[in-house]
Parts: structure tokens; C-alpha cells; sequence
């Protein structure tokens, strides 16, 4: 009885220790195995198979779709000895959109959505290749990288791919192993191949270096990251915590009602549970002042509207969004990857540095493959070209031969020939025996020299193989890179953004209904006086440019209010748009008040501000002077600049070092000067004393600083008219006198529109109300005396000036599009020579344009 329980012999063994053993076993497994990424192609094994598989099926983009199903059970029964739901999660997320970055798998049917609804089951869906993903396991028949067997060893698969572009950093990766985590965030395709071409010509440079091209992660869902210290510390360390915030726009709705709209939300945030969340908020009186929310979203893209009670402040709603919703969350970057097949968290340059090390084996490998393949068949023509040299022995020898193996050793005995070498003489055609097949092969031969020669310098100068890495992916970028999706904003007392911003001047201006953009000054083409000018935005119906600022990205640049408040931006935190887009929202930009207009825009210095002063002018003739510093901190909700009366708005803002004069223009063509220090500097919320005295229908139009006596007074009336005059006719006067005429007002002029102080080497810009620019040269308008009316500076027809600013001085360009001259106001015919608006003559124009690029001299026209 006691046979049955007898078992052999029992080995006695260690509880703890086989634990021990058989857990350190597993965890490896599944870091090696299944959780964290290789550092040289980015990819996990299931992902790796996953391409490898539908590769081996030849489910390329070039050839039609497959059943998902197919696929799961391709890499199930090959390679992948795990469950289905694995594979398949892996397939799907892998063509996402919104969840990688750039998707290795096209998918065709319901593959999920960022409202976290699941994909269809695998045997609805169908898949193929991306085209990116062919670069993954480009040259993998070439033996650029090592197999090994699968579970069952009966097939061979890939180690790791070829990965013909830095796929860890651009699709990023996430995965929990046994003790360690991986949560690598995705970047933009462009700027890391950037950073590598910049690496290959620059060995022995610093993150810093790197971070240049690689400005932060690029997610695919958009949003815009929350300051630099999050990206300075992941790319350093490898770990760091990134802020990402939802992006929005704040539109403006009837009887002061504003709306939310949010476009963008963070990485892998569910869009459904975040309306939810914010649905439930409301409903639970945590959050006052929405009146109504809806997904608006479509195929056409995303758009969360929140509509908000009368009154409410935006800015106020939006910050207890970000606090209490994944309207703004933080990314906890880890940089962990395999690397020789241990865990290590690696810094940027580090990530980089593995990867063109991998690219710099695989293309060592790639040449050997074809250094050796054309060695041999290079063998092979020395064989047939000896045997076309003797042919008449050769046949001979085959003729006597009984067999092909004597034929053989018969070729080989003779002619000094090898086994290969015989064979191919066996093989070979007929044909081959021509003049013409002779010579082909001869040519052949030459250029298999060559070739092998080339692969040989390759194989031993670095320098020239790592220039093949930086031209194969440089050819990826140029052919796959896309726009960055993801904006980065600054935060206060982190790293200064200004050192990652290229200098250049730029042109800013600001719409009658609040809409604000910035673009280079170059631009706009200098003219001649009397032109038509070019369309500087394409204004929505009722709204117009109403001012307009030359100024450059790295100045500080102030905001002044209508209603006395005063706002900070740097110059390149205003978007840039084209010449003709309409701009940002800038309520989007700046926390105001209903109806609140910006009035002045003013770039300030960042340093010595107890050296300066802001005088500021209103409507109805109160002037203000207040030193620079009392601004020195200005909250993100504005100061109060200056105290106003009833019905009054402040209209300009000059900076001085103190000791200038000032000079005020009215609407009905006085002008008054006098000494800044008839005014004392007061606090900020002090009113201001009067200027100049203002009739009942006049008020003040603009506000110079006298710097310099060689400029003159330039005075532009609304219906184009203008005139220099020079500063000595301007006596000094006392401050709150009624001035002196600086225009003749008649209705053919209109009243003033602006006067300034101008210099000979500066151009102007005119700006009309529906939005048309011209630039002219000052030099170009003459000089009157006060009392005269000018000489015409713009045709405007039914139009009007509303804003005149000086900029530096540019050379005249041949203009290319034809829409310049095809935009006047006006139909007047005398300034561009067009008499007909047909599209004949538009077409002559286009054609007259690119046949004489340069205007003829002496003409008139705005070309």
C-alpha cells in the first residue's frame, strides 16, 4: 500500500528561496518580455510581432485591408503565445489616432474614441501597414538585426526592428512591470530627427543642446504644456512631472454672455467622463455661473461649449476647471527602457545616443549584407567573363563531357575556375554568347568594382557611414514630419523663454472687435504716395483693424484698456497669423471686462524702470504721468492705470526718460506743446490733470513725445490727406491752453485722423476702417506750413483712416500677388492703371507681374 505514495526521491528545498528564484523568473520575464520597450526601436515584443507578422503577410498600404482577426491569430499561433485581448489591444492602439502619436497600423472600422468608447471586435475591423510603419522594418531582409526563436522554436523572429527613425521619443511608450514603470511621453517627428542630425554632427553635445529642436513632448491630442520645468527635468533626469492644460477660446455671445469652447484636452483624458465631471459640478452647485453645457464635437474636430451666466467672469470659470477637472493634468514622465536588455531611466541624449548607435550597426550590418552579395556575384561574372574569353573551349569541353558534374570538375580543372563559378558557366544562356550580352556584362562587372569599392570605404570610415544614418533620416522627416500640435507656455520664474525665440521685428494689430495677431513687418511692401495699399487682414462682417504697432518678438509689450487697465505679454506670446487671417480673440489673452477694448499697445523695458515714465491721454483732454516701476508687477487680472471720468476713454500711452515735451493733436486740427515737467508723477490710481482746452465737439487724437527737433509734425486727416510741417512752427506753450492750428480741416479732408512725430528714413503704415494697409515712404510727403490742408496720401473712396504708425525704413518689392491691387477701397483707375475690374484684366495683371517683376521707372502705380 505504501508503493502507491512512493514517488522517488524528494529533493528538500527552501521556501524562500525558491519564492525568491521563481519571482525574480517571472518579474524578469516580464520586463524583458512584455512590459517595457527596447530603447533602440521603442517597441514592446507584442508590438514588435504585431508589425513583423502583418509584414510577413504582405498587409502592406499598397495592398488591401485584412480582418484583424486574421492578424491576432497570425501573431497568436506564430509568435505571440498569449491572449487574444492582448494582441488585439495592442493592434488597436497602435491605430488610434489619439491615443500614438504617428500610427504604425491603418485601421478601417470602429477602432474607439477619445470619449472611450471600445473598439469593434476583431472580426468587424480590418488593418494594414501605415506607410511610417514600413520604415520600421525597412531592410529587415537584409540581416541588419539578429533572430531569434519563437516559443515553440519553429520559426524565427526578430530581436528588435531596424527602426529606420527614433520611434521610443516619437511615439512614446507606457507599461508597468514588476517593481518599475515606463511612461515615456510622445514628441514631434521633425524636431527629434532634428535633434539627432544635430547629434550625429555634434557628439559630444549637452541636453541643452537637444533641447533646442526637441522643444517638449507632442501629444496627440493637443493641449499646451504648463512651463518648461517639467521638460528641462524628464530630459535631464529622466523622470519629471509635465503640466498639461486643456486649450480653449473664449467667444463672446449676446446681452454679455461669454462661452467657453474648449478644442484641445489633455493626453488620454476621456472627453465623455470630462463633460461629465463638469455636468456634475454644476449639478452639485460646486461651480456657479455655466448655464449650459454641450459636446459639440464632430468628424471635423473637437469643441466642448460652456455657456456662461451674464456677467460671469471666463477666466474666473476656467481657473476652477483646471483645478477640479482634467482640464488640466500632469504627466509623470519616466524615461525607463531596455537597454541590452536591462531596465535603465535614461535622459534624452541618452535616448538618442542608443538609438543612433543601434542605426549605426544596422547600417554596418547593411553593408556587409550588400558588400557580400555583390562580392559574389562579382565572383560569378569573373567566371563567365573567363568563359566567354575561352568559349570555344568551353563548349568544346561541355560537348565531350557524359555528364554536368564532369562538365564541371572539367571547368574547374582547366580553366582555374571554383564550384560556383562552373555551375553559372552551366546555367548561363545561349544568348549570353552575343557581342552585346558580352559587353553588358563586362559593364556589369565594372560597376559591381565600384560599388564594392564604396561599400568597402563605408565599412571603414564612421564618418561616412553616420552621414548615410543623417541623409536616410533626414529623407524620413522630409517626407512624414508634421506641424507641432502641442503649445508650450511659459511659466513666471522658470526658464526663459525669450533665449528659445528668434529676435525679428513684427507687426501687431488689434481689430475694432477684439481680435489681435502678429506677423513680420516685412510683409507689407513699401509704396508709392497715392497707392492703393494691401489687404492687411480679412475682417468679419462690422469689424475692421483699428490699430496697429511695430515692435519685436523678444520686447515686453504693454496693454492698455479703454477703461484704465494695464496687461503684460511678451511679443511672441501673441499668435502669429497669415496677412490675411482675422487673428486671436484677444480676450483669449487677456482677462477683460465686457466691452473692454484695448486702446495702447506699448514695449516697455525689462530693466531700469525707475529711469522711465508712462504719460497717458484720454479722449476728453486729462493727461497722466506715472513712473514705469509702479508697473513692475502686473497680475495676470491687470492694474488699474489710470482713473476715469464718466464717458471718457483712454486713447494713448508714450514712454519717457523724463525730461521731454509733449505733444497733443485734437480731432478738429489743433496741436499744443509744452514741457513734461508741468507734470508731477502720481500713483495709479490718481486721475490726471487736463492737457488742452477741447471745444464741445472735439476731442484728442493722439499723443507724441518731442526726442527730437529734426522730426517733423506729420498730420493725416480721415479722408487720406496728410502733410509734414516742421517742429519750429509749434511754439512751447503752457499745459490746458486751447493750441494752435496744426491743419486745415475742410470736408474734402476730413477731420485729423492722427498726428505724429516722423523721421525722413521712416515708412508709415495707413490704416483704413475696412482694414486695407498701405506703406509709404515718409520722404515722400512734403512739407507745408500749419495752416494748409496737404497733399493726398491715400485714396480711401467710401472709407476712412483710423490709425497711422510709423516703421523702419524697407526697400520697394516687386509684389507677386495680384489681390494687392485688386483690393482697393476705391475705383479709381489713376493709381494702378487698371480700368476694368473683369477678370481679363486681373488676369493681365498676374501675367504682367511675372513677366516684369521690377515697376518701370517714373510710374505711378502700386506695383
Amino acid at each position: 500500500m505504501n508503493d502507491q505514495f512512493n514517488i522517488g526521491n524528494l529533493t528538500p528545498l527552501d521556501v524562500e528561496e525558491e519564492l525568491k528564484k521563481s519571482f525574480i523568473s517571472y518579474a524578469m520575464a516580464v520586463i524583458v518580455s512584455r512590459a517595457l520597450p527596447d530603447v533602440r526601436d521603442g517597441l514592446k515584443p507584442v508590438h514588435r510581432r504585431i508589425l513583423y507578422s502583418m509584414m510577413e503577410l504582405g498587409n502592406t498600404p499598397d495592398k488591401p485591408y485584412r480582418k484583424s482577426a486574421r492578424i491576432v491569430g497570425d501573431v497568436l499561433g506564430k509568435y505571440h503565445p498569449h491572449g487574444d485581448s492582448a494582441v488585439y489591444d495592442a493592434t488597436v492602439r497602435l491605430a488610434q489616432p489619439f491615443n500614438t502619436r504617428y500610427p504604425l497600423v491603418d485601421g478601417q472600422g470602429n477602432f474607439g474614441s477619445v470619449d472611450g468608447d471600445g473598439a469593434a471586435a476583431m472580426r468587424y475591423t480590418e488593418v494594414r501597414l501605415q506607410k511610417l510603419a514600413l520604415e520600421m522594418v525597412r531592410d529587415l531582409d537584409k540581416e541588419t538585426v539578429d533572430f531569434y526563436p519563437n516559443f515553440d522554436e519553429t520559426l524565427m523572429q526578430p530581436e528588435v526592428m531596424p527602426a529606420r527613425f527614433p520611434n521610443l521619443l516619437v511615439n512614446g511608450s507606457a507599461g508597468i512591470a514588476v517593481g518599475m514603470a515606463t511612461n515615456i511621453p510622445p514628441h514631434n517627428l521633425g524636431e527629434v530627427i532634428d535633434a539627432c542630425v544635430y547629434m550625429i554632427d555634434h557628439p559630444d553635445c549637452e541636453v541643452d543642446d537637444l533641447m533646442k529642436f526637441i522643444k517638449g513632448p507632442d501629444f496627440p491630442t493637443g493641449g499646451i504644456i504648463l512651463g518648461q520645468r517639467g521638460i528641462y527635468d524628464t530630459y535631464h533626469t529622466g523622470r519629471g512631472r509635465i503640466i498639461v492644460r486643456a486649450k480653449h477660446e473664449i467667444e463672446e455671445m449676446t446681452q454679455n454672455h461669454q462661452r467657453i469652447v474648449v478644442t484641445e484636452i489633455p493626453y488620454m483624458v476621456n472627453k465623455a467622463n470630462l463633460v461629465a465631471k463638469i455636468a456634475e459640478l454644476v449639478h452639485e452647485k460646486r461651480l456657479e455661473g455655466i448655464s449650459d453645457i454641450r459636446d459639440e464635437s464632430d468628424r471635423k474636430g473637437m469643441r466642448i461649449a460652456i455657456e456662461l451666466k451674464r456677467d460671469v467672469s471666463a477666466n474666473v470659470v476656467l481657473n476652477y476647471l483646471y483645478k477640479h477637472t482634467q482640464m488640466q493634468e500632469t504627466f509623470g514622465a519616466i524615461m525607463l527602457a531596455l537597454v541590452n536588455g536591462e531596465p535603465k531611466v535614461l535622459s534624452l541624449k541618452s535616448i538618442i545616443h542608443h538609438y543612433l548607435e543601434h542605426q549605426k550597426d544596422v547600417i554596418t550590418r547593411r553593408t556587409k549584407y550588400e558588400l557580400n552579395k555583390a562580392e559574389a556575384r562579382a565572383h560569378i561574372l569573373e567566371g563567365l567573363l573567363i568563359a566567354l574569353d575561352r568559349i570555344d573551349e568551353v563548349i568544346n569541353l561541355i560537348r565531350s563531357s557524359a555528364n554536368p558534374a564532369i562538365a564541371k570538375q572539367g571547368l574547374i580543372d582547366n580553366f582555374g575556375l571554383d564550384d560556383k563559378q562552373a555551375q553559372a558557366i552551366l546555367d548561363m544562356r545561349l544568348q549570353r554568347l552575343t557581342g552585346l550580352e558580352r559587353d553588358r556584362l563586362q559593364q556589369e562587372y565594372a560597376d559591381l568594382e565600384k560599388l564594392i569599392a564604396y561599400y568597402k570605404q563605408v565599412l571603414a570610415d564612421e564618418v561616412l557611414l553616420m552621414g548615410i544614418v543623417k541623409d536616410e533620416i533626414t529623407e524620413i522627416r522630409n517626407k512624414y514630419a508634421d506641424p507641432r500640435r502641442t503649445e508650450i507656455s511659459a511659466l513666471d520664474g522658470e526658464i526663459d523663454m525669450l533665449d528659445l525665440i528668434e529676435e525679428e521685428d513684427m507687426v501687431i494689430t488689434i481689430t475694432h472687435n477684439g481680435y489681435v495677431k502678429r506677423l513680420p513687418s516685412s510683409t507689407y511692401r513699401a509704396q508709392r504716395r497715392g497707392g492703393k495699399g494691401v489687404i492687411g487682414a480679412t475682417a468679419k462682417e462690422e469689424d475692421f483693424i483699428e490699430q496697429l504697432y511695430v515692435t519685436s518678438t523678444h520686447d515686453a509689450i504693454m496693454f492698455f484698456t479703454d477703461k484704465g487697465r494695464a496687461f503684460k505679454k511678451f511679443c511672441y506670446e501673441i499668435p502669429e497669423a497669415g496677412r490675411t487671417s482675422r487673428g486671436t480673440a484677444i480676450i483669449n489673452m487677456l482677462q477683460l471686462d465686457g466691452g473692454e477694448k484695448v486702446s495702447a499697445i506699448l514695449p516697455v523695458p525689462e530693466e531700469n524702470k525707475d529711469d522711465y515714465y508712462l504719460i497717458m491721454a484720454t479722449r476728453k483732454g486729462i493727461i497722466k504721468r506715472i513712473e514705469l516701476s509702479a508697473f513692475a508687477n502686473i497680475r495676470k487680472t491687470g492694474l488699474i492705470a489710470v482713473t476715469l471720468k464718466e464717458n471718457d476713454s483712454l486713447i494713448a500711452v508714450r514712454l519717457t526718460r523724463g525730461d521731454s515735451q509733449l505733444m497733443l493733436g485734437s480731432r478738429n486740427g489743433f496741436s499744443i506743446r509744452f514741457d513734461e515737467s508741468e507734470l508731477r508723477a502720481i500713483g495709479r490710481s490718481a486721475m490726471g490733470v487736463r492737457s488742452m482746452d477741447l471745444s464741445e465737439d472735439d476731442e484728442v487724437v493722439d499723443l507724441s513725445v518731442v526726442d527730437d527737433e529734426s522730426k517733423t509734425v506729420l498730420a493725416i486727416t480721415e479722408n487720406g490727406y496728410g502733410k509734414r510741417t516742421s517742429l519750429d512752427e509749434f511754439r512751447v506753450q503752457s499745459r490746458a491752453g486751447k493750441g494752435i492750428k496744426a491743419m486745415q480741416i475742410t470736408e474734402k479732408t476730413g477731420r485729423l485722423a492722427a498726428q505724429l512725430l516722423v523721421s525722413e528714413d521712416e515708412d508709415l503704415m495707413l490704416i483704413t476702417v475696412d482694414g486695407t494697409i498701405i506703406r509709404i515712404p515718409v520722404s515722400s510727403i512734403s512739407v507745408q506750413g500749419r495752416s494748409t490742408q496737404g497733399v493726398r496720401l491715400m485714396k480711401v473712396g467710401d472709407s476712412k483712416i483710423i490709425r497711422v504708425a510709423p516703421s523702419s525704413k524697407e526697400e520697394e518689392l516687386p509684389e507677386e500677388a495680384a489681390e494687392d491691387n485688386a483690393a482697393g477701397p476705391d475705383g479709381d483707375s489713376d493709381a494702378d492703371g487698371i480700368n476694368d475690374n473683369s477678370p481679363n484684366a486681373l488676369d493681365r495683371l498676374l501675367e504682367d507681374i511675372e513677366n516684369n517683376p521690377e515697376p518701370p521707372a517714373n510710374d505711378d502705380s502700386d506695383i
